[in-house]
């Protein structure tokens, strides 16, 4: 039935378009959890082993740059846009969840993480595709939660204090699945050592219909990555813990780059102050997109999204295709 729900959106001439699923199998976190994360292969092996049984299907690592803030417009609706950057073109994949144990969702997955562009184009590319609930960078559920992961320029993350290991990608899902608030998130995200995937370091812009936006993060500076929770309007690719001793337009060490994104985010936000609606939050991500650049990874605009957060749903452009809006609701 996931298979069949498969929908190509959009029809771009150069092959990398927005698809759509819904996910009808059942799955266990709990379960892919104490299967024992220890790399990115023991991940894929536990959610294959548990959701996925009879498919060889593979999942790549992410590695992205990105831009997420949260905006309250005056109606008193809450928004989180995003940018997912990346120096190489991807499809986008719309994944819709309803887990049996959990709230339901919507979110967007990299094609190229997953290994084909092209899902319906083979069995394969399909088979792939029923991974996007594992691969998701972004997503809302049913309470108004929203989530988006950010690359950072820091050492990956790798906990071990003895407490259950989930990694940048199970984050996501686990709170999606199961948390109704930002303070919820970061209880559950706490809970857990952290191991970053791919070789980056990585951190979460957390929001929820109450507007409470935090940025989730382990620490650099500390030999234990302490689990850090800071409240903020705007992020991009730097510590938000240790904001003030970041630059803009240069790099920053572990402490990250791209504040200048968010210095930008923050020119427009403060300028239609008691004015704002959804069409400032598309002012923003515009001000803070970025034009491909292969020498830099977190480049290159793969798509834009605002999500609402008061009732939950998204809308999407691709690749700064600004007049190109996808709207879905839960």
């Amino acid at each position: 039935k996931t298979l069949a729900s498969i929908r190509k959106v959009s029809a771009y001439e150069d092959g990398y378009n927005l698809y759509r699923m819904d996910i009808k199998y059942d799955y266990s976190l709990d379960d892919i959890i104490a299967s024992g994360i220890t790399n990115d292969q023991s991940m894929v092996d536990a959610i294959g082993k548990e959701a996925l049984p009879l498919l060889p299907v593979s999942l790549k690592a992410p590695s992205f740059g990105c831009t997420a803030f949260t905006m309250k417009d005056t109606d008193g609706d809450i928004h989180m846009g995003r940018n997912y950057d990346f120096k190489d073109d991807t499809s986008a994949l719309l994944v819709r969840n309803h887990p049996r144990d959990g709230y339901a969702s919507i979110g967007f997955a990299a094609l190229n993480n997953l290994g084909d562009n092209t899902p319906l184009d083979s069995v394969g590319g399909r088979a792939a595709a029923l991974m996007g609930p594992f691969a998701q960078l972004d997503g809302v559920n049913e309470c108004g939660v929203s989530i988006a992961v950010l690359t950072l320029d820091s050492q990956p993350c790798d906990q071990d204090t003895q407490r259950p290991v989930i990694n940048t990608s199970l984050a996501i899902r686990l709170v999606l699945d199961r948390a109704a608030t930002t303070q919820e998130a970061v209880d559950l995200l706490s809970a857990y050592d952290m191991h970053a995937m791919a070789g980056r370091d990585y951190h979460f812009f957390i929001n929820d219909a109450a507007g409470d936006a935090r940025v989730v993060e382990w620490d650099p500076r500390d030999p234990d990555r302490a689990f850090k929770a800071t409240p903020v309007r705007q992020v991009t690719n730097f510590y938000a813990c240790y904001g003030d001793e970041v630059l803009p337009n240069q790099k920053n060490g572990e402490l990250g780059h791209g504040k200048e994104r968010a210095v930008a985010i923050a020119d427009v936000l403060d300028a239609h102050v008691g004015a704002q609606d959804e069409t400032i939050v598309w002012k923003a991500l515009r001000a803070a997109a970025q034009e491909p650049n292969p020498e830099d990874i977190t480049s290159n605009t793969q798509w834009s999204v605002v999500f609402d957060n008061t009732e939950p749903a998204a809308a999407i452009t691709l690749r700064r295709h600004w007049g190109d809006v996808d709207a879905f609701a839960l």
